[in-house]
């Protein structure tokens, strides 16, 4: 499962690869366009320093540029149309921390098209979570795993503001709490809690062999969700006799207003983006999904697999793509800094080899 650093900043959810990943800096993509990041974890905030590759000689990302027409969302180049990424198009479907997204890939020169292809239910309409709260204040869950620091402490502060606070983290102080990873571990001992055990790796499907090595059967387990469900891991618990309760933490739905969406989609089957970029799979998700409504989906696949380059911030996010048989570039870690990266080191190169 869900984001990027992406997944675990408080302004917004996500539901990325940072947020529910593998097994932290060691994603690998799928396909011919797989790629490895490099530089810092920057994805705690916009990055300052240049963008890894070169800026792409005369005649190459210009001339891909020239005589396009606008699309509605797109912004200027940054640097007065210097960079790395200076002449190139990229889409931004994220709709949480798109402003970083975008920061970094306008300081590099790109020029961008904002199209957000989600929007998320307010924690405090979300009666789905209401409920699994309350059922799970009225009959305790023996294991709690939490996935995401920026999911736990939303579902802690809406628990709180809907008066049952105080009983929730009764009963979460009584069960055997399980953090995936350093940031949720934090978010939990924030909370005034302390988890039982948390995996260095990051990683979710750590966190399930442990559970599966102990033993499931007859154990009643709270699952945070942040975004999507995880049916593989909640079909792995039961198989093994596990009763999974999902807690699901910031759903997403499609976006209001599908326009830049579709603005979106009809610029990639022009030919007119250079790369796609994806930081959730339920974006990636809800874009095909808007495609095959239109009855554009086998052009989009076509065009994502020979013309513009998808881009996702770990395997997590792009196993839709995957499923569909689009390969897309992966950084090693899984934030959007080394993503934004990898994007400038494959598009200057391409260049290059041009």
């Amino acid at each position: 499962m869900p984001a990027d650093e992406a997944g675990d900043t408080p302004n917004a959810p996500g539901t990325g690869d940072e947020a529910h990943g593998r097994d932290h800096g060691t994603g690998t993509g799928t396909g011919p366009r797989t790629g490895t990041g490099s530089g810092p974890d920057h994805g705690t905030g916009p990055e300052t320093g240049p963008g890894s590759g070169t800026a792409p000689g005369p005649g190459s990302a210009g001339e891909r540029g020239a005589g396009r027409g606008r699309v509605s969302g797109r912004s200027g180049p940054g640097g007065a149309g210097t960079g790395p990424l200076a002449g190139y198009t990229v889409g931004v479907t994220a709709a949480r921390r798109a402003d970083d997204l975008v920061a970094l890939l306008e300081r590099r020169g790109a020029e961008v098209v904002r199209a957000p292809a989600l929007r998320t239910v307010p924690l405090d309409d979300d009666t789905e979570l209401l409920a699994r709260t309350r059922e799970l204040l009225d009959t305790p869950p023996d294991v709690v795993v939490a996935t995401t620091a920026v999911g736990f402490r939303g579902w802690m502060t809406v628990a709180e503001r809907w008066g049952v606070g105080s009983a929730l983290l009764e009963r979460l102080d009584e069960a055997e709490l399980l953090a995936r990873g350093p940031k949720v571990r934090g978010a939990v001992r924030a909370a005034g809690l302390r988890e039982r055990w948390s995996p260095a790796s990051e990683s979710l499907a750590e966190v399930v062999d442990r559970l599966l090595e102990e033993g499931v059967s007859g154990r009643r387990i709270a699952l945070q969700l942040h975004g999507e469900p995880v049916p593989d891991v909640e079909e792995a618990l039961r198989a093994a006799g596990a009763e999974v309760l999902p807690v699901p933490v910031y759903r997403w739905l499609p976006p209001h207003d599908p326009g830049p969406v579709d603005e979106l989609t009809d610029a990639v089957l022009a030919r007119s983006v250079d790369a796609l970029t994806f930081t959730s799979a339920p974006a990636v998700v809800s874009l095909l999904d808007r495609a095959e409504h239109r009855g554009l989906l086998p052009e989009l696949l076509t065009a994502l697999r020979d013309g513009t380059l998808p881009v996702c911030v770990g395997p997590v996010t792009a196993a839709p793509l995957e499923r569909r048989g689009v390969p897309s570039l992966q950084p090693e870690r899984y934030r959007l800094a080394p993503m934004v990266d990898l994007l400038c080191a494959e598009l200057t190169g391409r260049a290059r080899r041009l």
